[in-house]
Protein backbone atom coordinates (compact mmCIF):
# COMPACT_ATOMS: atom_id res chain seq x y z
CA UNK A 1 0.00 0.00 0.00
CA UNK A 2 1.24 3.50 -0.88
CA UNK A 3 1.80 5.18 2.49
CA UNK A 4 1.02 8.58 1.00
CA UNK A 5 -2.58 7.48 0.40
CA UNK A 6 -3.07 7.68 4.16
CA UNK A 7 -2.91 11.47 3.93
CA UNK A 8 -5.80 11.46 1.46
CA UNK A 9 -8.29 9.23 3.28
CA UNK A 10 -11.82 10.58 2.95
CA UNK A 11 -12.77 12.06 6.32
CA UNK A 12 -16.15 10.37 6.08
CA UNK A 13 -14.37 7.03 6.37
CA UNK A 14 -12.65 8.23 9.52
CA UNK A 15 -15.99 9.35 10.96
CA UNK A 16 -17.57 5.97 10.16
CA UNK A 17 -14.67 4.11 11.77
CA UNK A 18 -14.95 6.25 14.91
CA UNK A 19 -18.73 5.71 15.05
CA UNK A 20 -18.23 1.94 14.88
CA UNK A 21 -15.49 2.01 17.51
CA UNK A 22 -17.75 3.96 19.88
CA UNK A 23 -20.89 1.91 19.20
CA UNK A 24 -19.48 -1.61 19.43
CA UNK A 25 -18.52 -1.43 23.15
CA UNK A 26 -22.05 -0.18 23.87
CA UNK A 27 -23.58 -3.19 22.12
CA UNK A 28 -21.08 -5.75 23.39
CA UNK A 29 -20.53 -4.65 26.98
CA UNK A 30 -17.21 -5.37 28.63
CA UNK A 31 -15.76 -4.21 31.91
CA UNK A 32 -12.34 -2.63 31.94
CA UNK A 33 -10.20 -3.28 35.04
CA UNK A 34 -10.55 -0.37 37.45
CA UNK A 35 -7.85 0.81 39.82
CA UNK A 36 -9.33 3.38 42.18
CA UNK A 37 -7.44 6.64 42.45
CA UNK A 38 -6.84 8.24 45.83
CA UNK A 39 -9.45 11.05 45.44
CA UNK A 40 -12.23 8.58 44.56
CA UNK A 41 -11.29 6.20 47.36
CA UNK A 42 -11.16 9.06 49.84
CA UNK A 43 -14.68 10.20 48.92
CA UNK A 44 -15.99 6.65 49.31
CA UNK A 45 -14.35 6.27 52.73
CA UNK A 46 -15.70 9.62 53.95
CA UNK A 47 -19.27 8.59 53.14
CA UNK A 48 -18.59 5.24 54.81
CA UNK A 49 -17.77 7.16 58.02
CA UNK A 50 -21.21 8.83 58.19
CA UNK A 51 -23.25 7.75 61.22
CA UNK A 52 -26.72 6.93 59.78
CA UNK A 53 -28.40 7.74 63.10
CA UNK A 54 -26.79 11.13 63.56
CA UNK A 55 -26.04 12.55 60.13
CA UNK A 56 -27.35 12.77 56.58
CA UNK A 57 -25.62 12.92 53.23
CA UNK A 58 -26.30 16.10 51.27
CA UNK A 59 -25.98 15.68 47.49
CA UNK A 60 -25.91 18.86 45.41
CA UNK A 61 -26.66 18.18 41.74
CA UNK A 62 -25.39 21.20 39.85
CA UNK A 63 -25.08 20.14 36.23
CA UNK A 64 -27.02 20.45 33.01
CA UNK A 65 -27.80 17.97 30.21
CA UNK A 66 -24.55 18.66 28.33
CA UNK A 67 -22.50 17.07 31.16
CA UNK A 68 -25.08 14.41 32.03
CA UNK A 69 -22.91 11.60 30.61
CA UNK A 70 -20.31 12.25 33.30
CA UNK A 71 -22.28 13.72 36.21
CA UNK A 72 -25.44 11.58 36.17
CA UNK A 73 -23.58 8.28 36.76
CA UNK A 74 -21.80 9.98 39.67
CA UNK A 75 -25.13 10.91 41.24
CA UNK A 76 -26.51 7.39 40.84
CA UNK A 77 -23.32 5.83 42.23
CA UNK A 78 -23.35 8.05 45.33
CA UNK A 79 -27.07 7.42 45.93
CA UNK A 80 -26.51 3.68 45.48
CA UNK A 81 -23.74 3.82 48.10
CA UNK A 82 -25.86 5.78 50.58
CA UNK A 83 -28.90 3.53 50.16
CA UNK A 84 -26.80 0.38 50.53
CA UNK A 85 -25.23 1.73 53.73
CA UNK A 86 -28.54 2.99 55.11
CA UNK A 87 -27.59 6.68 55.15
CA UNK A 88 -30.39 9.22 54.76
CA UNK A 89 -29.98 11.49 51.73
CA UNK A 90 -31.04 15.07 51.03
CA UNK A 91 -30.76 16.20 47.42
CA UNK A 92 -30.67 19.83 46.29
CA UNK A 93 -29.96 21.57 43.00
CA UNK A 94 -28.38 24.97 42.54
CA UNK A 95 -29.85 25.33 39.04
CA UNK A 96 -33.27 24.64 37.57
CA UNK A 97 -31.63 22.69 34.69
CA UNK A 98 -30.43 20.14 37.24
CA UNK A 99 -33.79 19.49 38.86
CA UNK A 100 -35.16 17.00 36.33
CA UNK A 101 -31.86 15.11 36.18
CA UNK A 102 -31.68 14.88 39.97
CA UNK A 103 -35.25 13.58 40.21
CA UNK A 104 -34.54 11.02 37.48
CA UNK A 105 -31.37 9.77 39.22
CA UNK A 106 -33.23 9.43 42.52
CA UNK A 107 -36.18 7.60 40.94
CA UNK A 108 -33.94 5.19 39.04
CA UNK A 109 -31.89 4.30 42.10
CA UNK A 110 -34.95 3.88 44.32
CA UNK A 111 -36.55 1.62 41.72
CA UNK A 112 -33.38 -0.47 41.50
CA UNK A 113 -33.38 -1.10 45.26
CA UNK A 114 -37.11 -1.57 45.58
CA UNK A 115 -37.19 -4.27 42.87
CA UNK A 116 -35.18 -6.44 45.23
CA UNK A 117 -36.92 -5.39 48.46
CA UNK A 118 -39.08 -7.89 50.31
CA UNK A 119 -40.57 -5.58 52.96
CA UNK A 120 -40.96 -1.87 53.76
CA UNK A 121 -37.98 -2.15 56.09
CA UNK A 122 -35.53 -2.92 53.29
CA UNK A 123 -37.23 -0.66 50.75
CA UNK A 124 -36.14 2.87 49.95
CA UNK A 125 -39.05 5.10 50.90
CA UNK A 126 -39.30 8.68 49.73
CA UNK A 127 -39.57 11.05 52.69
CA UNK A 128 -38.09 8.49 55.09
CA UNK A 129 -34.78 7.57 53.41
CA UNK A 130 -34.39 10.29 50.79
CA UNK A 131 -35.87 13.65 49.85
CA UNK A 132 -35.35 15.97 46.92
CA UNK A 133 -35.63 19.51 48.23
CA UNK A 134 -35.51 21.16 44.82
CA UNK A 135 -33.77 24.42 43.97
CA UNK A 136 -33.66 27.97 45.26
CA UNK A 137 -32.01 30.84 43.35
CA UNK A 138 -29.44 32.31 43.34
CA UNK A 139 -26.89 29.56 44.14
CA UNK A 140 -24.98 31.32 46.93
CA UNK A 141 -28.17 31.98 48.93
CA UNK A 142 -29.09 28.34 49.65
CA UNK A 143 -25.44 27.41 50.24
CA UNK A 144 -25.16 30.00 53.00
CA UNK A 145 -28.71 29.58 54.30
CA UNK A 146 -28.36 25.82 54.87
CA UNK A 147 -25.72 26.67 57.46
CA UNK A 148 -28.52 28.17 59.56
CA UNK A 149 -31.55 26.08 58.61
CA UNK A 150 -32.06 23.63 55.76
CA UNK A 151 -35.84 23.63 56.21
CA UNK A 152 -35.74 27.42 56.41
CA UNK A 153 -34.43 27.85 52.87
CA UNK A 154 -36.32 24.78 51.58
CA UNK A 155 -39.70 25.02 53.37
CA UNK A 156 -41.23 22.56 50.89
CA UNK A 157 -39.59 19.86 48.81
CA UNK A 158 -39.61 19.52 45.03
CA UNK A 159 -43.03 17.85 45.16
CA UNK A 160 -44.68 20.36 47.50
CA UNK A 161 -44.39 18.42 50.77
CA UNK A 162 -43.54 20.39 53.90
CA UNK A 163 -39.89 19.68 54.56
CA UNK A 164 -40.28 19.65 58.34
CA UNK A 165 -42.91 16.89 58.03
CA UNK A 166 -40.54 14.44 56.32
CA UNK A 167 -39.08 11.67 58.46
CA UNK A 168 -35.75 12.01 56.65
CA UNK A 169 -35.34 15.41 58.34
CA UNK A 170 -35.47 13.91 61.84
CA UNK A 171 -32.79 15.63 63.91
CA UNK A 172 -31.51 17.57 60.89
CA UNK A 173 -31.22 21.31 61.32
CA UNK A 174 -28.21 22.57 59.35
CA UNK A 175 -24.68 21.64 58.24
CA UNK A 176 -23.90 20.41 61.77
CA UNK A 177 -26.07 17.40 60.96
CA UNK A 178 -24.56 16.76 57.51
CA UNK A 179 -21.77 14.19 57.25
CA UNK A 180 -20.55 15.58 53.94
CA UNK A 181 -21.83 17.69 51.06
CA UNK A 182 -21.10 15.98 47.74
CA UNK A 183 -21.28 18.61 45.00
CA UNK A 184 -21.65 17.05 41.55
CA UNK A 185 -21.08 19.74 38.99
CA UNK A 186 -20.15 20.69 35.47
CA UNK A 187 -18.98 24.09 36.70
CA UNK A 188 -17.93 25.97 39.83
CA UNK A 189 -20.39 24.50 42.36
CA UNK A 190 -17.86 22.54 44.46
CA UNK A 191 -15.69 25.66 44.89
CA UNK A 192 -18.67 27.61 46.16
CA UNK A 193 -19.37 25.00 48.81
CA UNK A 194 -15.76 25.27 49.96
CA UNK A 195 -15.81 29.07 49.96
CA UNK A 196 -19.19 29.65 51.58
CA UNK A 197 -20.18 26.46 53.42
CA UNK A 198 -16.93 24.90 54.55
CA UNK A 199 -15.12 28.13 55.42
CA UNK A 200 -17.99 29.49 57.50
CA UNK A 201 -19.65 26.36 58.87
CA UNK A 202 -16.92 23.71 58.74
CA UNK A 203 -18.87 21.10 56.76
CA UNK A 204 -16.93 18.50 54.79
CA UNK A 205 -17.13 18.86 51.00
CA UNK A 206 -16.67 16.24 48.30
CA UNK A 207 -16.85 16.77 44.56
CA UNK A 208 -17.74 15.09 41.30
CA UNK A 209 -16.51 17.10 38.32
CA UNK A 210 -16.14 16.68 34.57
CA UNK A 211 -12.86 15.41 33.16
CA UNK A 212 -12.00 18.74 31.55
CA UNK A 213 -12.36 20.51 34.91
CA UNK A 214 -10.59 17.89 37.02
CA UNK A 215 -7.09 19.46 36.88
CA UNK A 216 -8.50 22.74 38.25
CA UNK A 217 -9.99 20.94 41.25
CA UNK A 218 -7.07 18.71 42.24
CA UNK A 219 -5.50 21.43 44.47
CA UNK A 220 -8.67 21.47 46.57
CA UNK A 221 -8.22 17.78 47.27
CA UNK A 222 -4.48 18.00 47.87
CA UNK A 223 -4.98 20.77 50.45
CA UNK A 224 -7.73 18.85 52.25
CA UNK A 225 -10.54 21.23 51.30
CA UNK A 226 -12.18 18.38 49.41
CA UNK A 227 -12.58 15.18 51.42
CA UNK A 228 -12.67 13.28 48.13
CA UNK A 229 -13.37 13.72 44.46
CA UNK A 230 -14.55 11.89 41.35
CA UNK A 231 -12.91 13.11 38.17
CA UNK A 232 -14.82 12.58 34.95
CA UNK A 233 -16.34 9.35 33.71
CA UNK A 234 -13.38 7.36 35.02
CA UNK A 235 -13.96 8.65 38.54
CA UNK A 236 -17.63 7.66 38.30
CA UNK A 237 -16.66 4.20 37.02
CA UNK A 238 -14.22 3.79 39.91
CA UNK A 239 -16.97 4.68 42.37
CA UNK A 240 -19.35 2.21 40.75
CA UNK A 241 -16.72 -0.50 41.18
CA UNK A 242 -16.19 0.40 44.85
CA UNK A 243 -19.91 0.19 45.62
CA UNK A 244 -20.28 -3.10 43.75
CA UNK A 245 -17.28 -4.66 45.47
CA UNK A 246 -18.22 -3.45 48.96
CA UNK A 247 -21.98 -4.02 48.91
CA UNK A 248 -22.53 -6.42 46.04
CA UNK A 249 -24.70 -3.93 44.17
CA UNK A 250 -24.93 -5.06 40.55
CA UNK A 251 -27.16 -2.40 39.02
CA UNK A 252 -26.45 -0.83 35.66
CA UNK A 253 -23.05 0.88 35.65
CA UNK A 254 -23.39 3.63 33.08
CA UNK A 255 -19.93 5.10 33.65
CA UNK A 256 -18.26 1.69 33.36
CA UNK A 257 -20.16 1.07 30.12
CA UNK A 258 -19.10 4.47 28.80
CA UNK A 259 -15.45 3.84 29.65
CA UNK A 260 -15.34 1.04 27.07
CA UNK A 261 -16.42 3.38 24.26
CA UNK A 262 -14.28 6.23 25.52
CA UNK A 263 -11.15 4.09 25.81
CA UNK A 264 -11.69 2.52 22.38
CA UNK A 265 -12.15 5.97 20.83
CA UNK A 266 -8.97 7.23 22.47
CA UNK A 267 -7.02 4.24 21.16
CA UNK A 268 -8.35 4.77 17.63
CA UNK A 269 -7.39 8.46 17.75
CA UNK A 270 -3.85 7.41 18.71
CA UNK A 271 -3.79 4.97 15.77
CA UNK A 272 -4.92 7.70 13.36
CA UNK A 273 -2.32 10.14 14.69
CA UNK A 274 0.44 7.54 14.31
CA UNK A 275 -0.66 6.65 10.77
CA UNK A 276 -0.81 10.32 9.84
CA UNK A 277 2.70 10.93 11.13
CA UNK A 278 4.05 7.85 9.35
CA UNK A 279 2.52 9.07 6.09
CA UNK A 280 3.83 12.60 6.60
CA UNK A 281 7.43 11.60 7.30
CA UNK A 282 7.38 9.01 4.53
CA UNK A 283 6.30 11.73 2.12
CA UNK A 284 9.03 14.07 3.35
CA UNK A 285 11.64 11.34 2.92
CA UNK A 286 10.50 10.65 -0.64
CA UNK A 287 10.65 14.36 -1.50
CA UNK A 288 14.27 14.58 -0.31
CA UNK A 289 15.19 11.68 -2.53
Amino acid sequence: MNVEKLTRIDRRIIFLVMAAVIAIPMLVAFDLPMTEQKPTLSLFRTIEEIDPEEQVLLVSTDYSPHTEAENQPMTIAVLRHAFAKGVRVLIVSLYIESAGLAADAMDRTMEEFNREATSPADSIVYGRDVAFLGWQPPPIVPILSMGESIAGIYPVDFYGNKTDSLAVMRGVQNYDDVGIVVALSGGEGPKWYVQFAQTKFGVKVGAGVTAVNTPDFYPYFETGQFSGMMGGMKGAAEYEALVERTYGREGRKRATEGMGSQSAAHMMIIVFVLLGNVAYFAGRRRERR
